[in-house]
């Protein structure tokens, strides 16, 4: 069988779940397609590579939908393994892609052609105490992102939280989550108790939680609360960004803030009596091989960092700003409070 075919499943109400491969560690993106009255809706296509395109190209053969079926484009947010494919696929189907407006600004910021985020990211990370012979590595990967995410959709319309969305013969109420990424967009349909979530909830795995410069100044906090605020939700089915649908909603909910209060103590273990910098800290929690992985470092540091802005919050640790170092850069530790 081919492979593009093995990665399609047929679920309930004509929906498929199409894995589109990624390559990174978590092996694919779940996108979904939705069978309209006239064709279909798209939910976050994937990273654009030329695997993918290969692979797009052998479902829609293979199920027999053509450009001009796919009407409408949903992303849940800017992330480019959900977002890279949404401009290519406009361009090809005239569809008009939906987002938040948080993440439109969002996805703006990162990948506009003449971004400075990359820099910004790669000089708080210094400021962190990342290795300055990462730097250029870090730089480089970031940047590495925007031919991932090109083309990039034209035709944009926005999706408000605390209103409704119809696809799939479904009237969506849409909820906001936050913490993973600004703007992220959640689908909720109170009747048949489906949640279309994105990478807020995910099974087996935790999303990604990380600070930013520029961004939410708590996103830990923010995660923490927005799954605290879904916990009353009525839901029998989970359609996640990544791995398979599941049920288990506010038993998955509970394991992750408990995951994110033992990281917190983890933490607080490995700072000990002695200041340490968020990459000292990362190190010591994650691999120091991780200097190798710039992907893999990004999101480990990145995650260091809103757990300790988290700490200092709760008033667990204190945050020490040194005096500029020779580059310009101050320098950010970080000592227990008690």
């Amino acid at each position: 069988m081919n492979e593009s075919i093995k990665a399609v499943t047929e679920l309930a109400n004509g929906w498929l779940q199409v894995k589109v491969p990624l390559p990174f560690s978590l092996k694919w993106v779940n996108a979904y397609l939705l069978p309209e009255e006239n064709g279909w809706t798209l939910i976050d296509p994937g990273l654009h590579t030329n695997e993918t395109e290969h692979f797009w190209l052998a479902v829609m053969s293979e199920y027999e939908i053509r450009w001009q079926d796919i009407r409408t484009i949903v992303v849940t947010h800017h992330h480019p393994d959900h977002f890279g494919m949404a401009g290519w696929f406009q361009q090809r189907t005239d569809a008009t892609v939906y987002l938040s407006q948080v993440a439109l600004d969002s996805a703006n910021r990162l990948w506009s052609e003449h971004e400075a985020f990359s820099d910004e990211l790669t000089e708080a990370f210094l400021m962190h105490g990342m290795a300055p012979e990462l730097t250029e590595d870090m730089r480089e990967h970031m940047r590495g992102f925007r031919e991932k995410v090109s083309p990039q959709p034209a035709d944009l319309s926005i999706l408000q939280p605390g209103g409704t969305f119809g696809m799939g013969g479904v009237e969506w109420n849409v909820l906001m989550g936050e913490g993973h990424a600004p703007g992220h967009l959640i689908f909720y349909d109170s009747v048949s108790g489906w949640l279309l979530c994105g990478d807020q909830i995910l099974p087996d795995i935790s999303p990604n939680i990380g600070w930013m410069p520029g961004g939410d100044p708590d996103p830990l906090g923010s995660f923490l609360n927005s799954l605290q605020e879904m916990l009353p939700l009525e839901v029998k089915m989970v359609f996640p960004g990544h791995r398979d649908p599941f049920s288990l909603f506010r038993q998955r909910i509970e394991e992750l803030i408990d995951h994110h209060e033992h990281r917190l103590m983890k933490m607080a273990e490995i700072i000990g009596n002695e200041d340490k910098s968020a990459f000292e800290v990362c190190e010591l929690l994650f691999s120091p091989r991780l200097r190798n992985n710039a992907h893999q470092l990004r999101f480990a540091l990145a995650e260091t960092i809103a757990h300790l802005i988290r700490m200092e919050r709760r008033g667990i640790v204190i945050r020490l700003e040194s005096e500029s170092s020779p580059e310009g850069l101050s320098r950010i530790r970080y000592r227990l409070t008690v």
